[in-house]
């Protein structure tokens, strides 16, 4: 195989690649796939109805394979991928939507073109822009990529929707408005060039000839005594390749289903005995169009190697990203599905941590609880209402019984300050959760923010179930840490602080002074003023051990052991297996 031919041939091969990897041309769309795709060149074959654009595509693949009769035929587009195969390999097609199956007759390919367009546009003239693609294989052909277009056409007939002309044409444009579409303009020799549809379109989107090459069929079909030099050689219509002409089956041999080798050899044979185009010979026929655009393809990739190859590595490194989204392979035996699955949460571990230390945002709310909420709701608490003058009377006086209290009301002391200690127990548990709800959150984010993950909507709900079952056990032990810190204050009153208050009697006074001066409204005042300085030295305590408490019960914890119990299962899970096998 020469070196044009590999190259073609490459191209054709990453055309196919992106072709089956992308789904280009239907269903869901890929941009990295598509873009490559178009990047790379290939020959769109456009015509009016009836212009012969099959009999030029059959004679270039050397059989008879399309399908064939009055109207608009080809309905839908038709990417025709040529590899040129070894001299004794055997001749078979393949559809992209068939990928097991080989076709080595080529009137079953035919057939399936047929089938494949009525199945999406129905058996009426309707036409659909969804592409079929079909590779043939053979040593009779060289390396291209051909789009067999459906014809131009001027007006709709019965059973056709009226904007079927500007439909087509839009099908059309879409192919050839593309700057690496060679243009394969048919037109029939026995019609005016001027009124070529193929001309006409491949003038405007190539008003500089460059991407177009010119093929005249019919030429055996031209009135008597005309011929069509004033087009060949460039005189009417002129273009910067040379136009090529091209004789086609005729309908007898058609129906006689003349050997497509035998067609060739009757075309070579009518040019080099033709008194009008005997001297263009040698660049006429559709063996040496086949050539011609073979050896200009080959040109114009050579020209775009390196923008080829440049979008090439793009695509590489865009396919590269997209797998490290996905991740690797799922393993079939159940020791590497462990393993996956523990490298998973380890994954979704890591990026949870990273939240709680600062890598990521969302620990510092945990910040926010003990700096902000917790301060706030101790400042709430209703002391003021509990150390009342009212109240405090109340408390002391029932604290007495019938026996008054002699110099200190110590058992009314006592009640009060048990009493205020008892309001401690809200903040301290709504910091808990408060500190729960932030962990779960974290959780969420986390799950969410683990790529591994993202393919696996089954694990990550596992996860979550796991992290979370985890978590309400922190928080209930996170709770019944900060009620013992409560209720340790209210166990034991620091004696120290007490012996540091005033006494109730003057100094130097009378201790055995009339019982009812302990009862006046100064004394209550004081009493209150005494309890809320201890409360309020028990709240700068509590203030600093609850967070204390809080964390080493739930944000160490959950940095710690948080999928514990999941690891647990699951090997449970391994065991399990390992003894069935």
């Amino acid at each position: 195989m020469t070196t044009m031919e590999s190259l073609i041939g490459l191209v054709n091969r990453i055309q196919r690649a992106c072709t089956v990897l992308g789904d280009y041309g239907g269903g869901e769309d890929n941009s990295t796939f598509s873009s490559l795709w178009e990047a790379l060149p290939s020959v769109a074959v456009v015509g009016g109805q009836s212009s012969g654009k099959s009999s030029v595509l059959e004679s270039i693949v050397g059989r008879d394979f399309l399908p064939r009769g009055s109207g608009i035929v080809t309905r839908r587009p038709l990417v025709l991928q040529l590899h040129k195969t070894e001299d004794a390999a055997e001749e078979y097609a393949e559809f992209l939507h068939l990928p097991k199956r080989r076709f080595t007759d080529f009137s079953l390919v035919r057939k399936e073109i047929q089938d494949e367009t009525d199945r999406l546009t129905g058996k009426n003239k309707q036409i659909s822009p969804v592409p079929i693609h079909l590779s043939i294989y053979s040593p009779n052909v060289v390396n291209l990529t051909l789009i067999d277009l459906p014809g131009l056409t001027k007006v709709a007939v019965e059973g056709q929707p009226e904007t079927i002309v500007q439909d087509i044409e839009a099908m059309v444009r879409s192919y050839v408005d593309k700057p690496n579409c060679i243009i394969l303009a048919i037109s029939p020799a026995n019609q005016d060039i001027a009124t070529s549809d193929a001309i006409k379109l491949s003038r405007e989107v190539d008003p500089s000839g460059e991407r177009t090459f010119g093929v005249l069929t019919k030429l055996d079909l031209m009135d008597k005594g005309t011929n069509a030099l004033d087009v060949l050689e460039g005189r009417s219509y002129r273009l910067q390749h040379p136009w090529v002409g091209i004789v086609n089956r005729s309908q007898a041999d058609i129906n006689k289903n003349v050997d497509m080798i035998i067609a060739r050899r009757k075309e070579r044979e009518y040019f080099a005995t033709s008194p009008d185009y005997g001297h263009l010979a040698s660049k006429m026929g559709s063996e040496y169009l086949a050539k011609l655009l073979s050896k200009h393809l080959e040109s114009v990739i050579r020209a775009r190697i390196p923008s080829i190859t440049s979008l090439i590595n793009k695509s590489i490194d865009e396919l590269e990203s997209e797998l490290d989204r996905l991740g690797r392979p799922i393993a079939v035996d159940a020791g590497a599905q462990l393993y996956s699955i523990l490298e998973l949460c380890r994954a979704f571990d890591r990026i949870f941590k990273e939240h709680l230390d600062g890598g990521r945002p969302g620990g510092d709310r945990i910040y926010g609880v003990f700096d902000n909420q917790l301060p706030a709701a101790l400042r709430k608490l209703p002391f003021d209402r509990h150390l009342s003058l009212q109240n405090v009377r109340r408390v002391v006086s029932e604290a007495d019984g019938y026996q008054p209290h002699l110099i200190a009301p110590e058992q009314g002391y006592r009640r009060l300050i048990e009493g205020a200690l008892n309001y401690f127990r809200g903040p301290a548990e709504a910091s808990v959760d408060a500190v729960h709800f932030v962990l779960k959150e974290l959780v969420r984010k986390s799950i969410s923010e683990t790529q591994e993950l993202r393919r696996f909507p089954s694990m990550q709900a596992e996860i979550a179930a796991a992290a979370n079952e985890a978590l309400e056990r922190f928080r209930e032990e996170g709770k019944k840490t900060v009620i013992r810190l409560v209720d340790m204050e209210s166990s034991y009153l620091t004696v120290e602080f007490f012996r540091r208050l005033p006494q109730e009697v003057e100094k130097g006074g009378n201790p055995a002074s009339p019982a009812v001066d302990r009862y006046t409204e100064g004394h209550f005042r004081r009493i209150g003023s005494n309890v809320s300085s201890y409360i309020g030295m028990v709240a700068d305590t509590l203030k600093n051990t609850i967070p204390k408490a809080v964390v080493y019960c739930q944000v160490r914890e959950a940095k710690v052991s948080l999928l514990n119990h999941f690891y647990t299962q699951i090997g449970k899970r391994e065991v399990g297996c390992s003894c069935e096998n």
